[in-house]
């Protein structure tokens, strides 16, 4: 059984990367900070009885379910209003920056030149576009797989589906993404 403080270390630990996830998923940052909320209530609620080394696939399972309720609130909502426009939520003037997940172990032994730092942002900030671009079965096992660094099972176990198809849709995630940053000039 986790203790409150094991329950409060873990989300703790989750927070910014549950975060980060749920903007790739919904493309909203308010709603990605509603959909983490509900979720770290819900395990609170429900699991925190648990012990402490299952709350990280309980978590993601959470996670995963209420970005599906979140979009199919979505369609609800969307379902009087056809036009195109009411889907696209992705903002491109937000603060939202992928570079601080990237950050140095130490930065003074690391000097980077305005130039190369301004590079590698623009690269990152193509990267994100390509990552939100993908099918979102792809996107969620990619991120689950490669953000969350879980393994096969836990992914197959969080996303409700095969491991077969969790290889599959990281594959084609990988595919894609690799064909398109190179399309645009970025190689590995």
């Amino acid at each position: 059984m986790a203790t409150e403080q094991e329950l409060n270390d873990f989300l703790k630990s989750v927070e910014k990367r549950a975060f980060k996830r749920s903007v790739y998923h919904v493309r909203n940052e308010e709603a990605a900070l509603d959909i983490v909320q509900d979720s770290m209530m819900k395990l609170a609620e429900h699991y925190g009885d648990k012990p402490g080394e299952e709350l990280p696939m309980l978590f993601q399972r959470i996670l995963s379910n209420c970005t599906l309720d979140w979009f199919r609130r979505q369609k609800t909502r969307n379902a009087l209003f056809s036009n195109l426009s009411d889907f696209e939520s992705a903002s491109e003037d937000g603060d939202f920056d992928l570079l601080e997940t990237f950050s140095g172990t130490d930065d003074s032994q690391r000097v980077e030149s305005a130039e190369d730092s301004t590079r590698r942002k623009q690269i990152f900030h193509q990267i994100e576009a390509e990552i939100m671009e993908l099918p979102a079965r792809q996107r969620e096992a990619f991120l689950m797989r490669y953000w969350e660094e879980m393994d096969v099972a836990e992914t197959a176990a969080a996303m409700g589906c095969s491991e077969g198809s969790v290889k599959t849709h990281c594959s084609r995630a990988v595919q894609a993404l690799s064909k398109a940053l190179m399309a645009k000039g970025i190689q590995p």
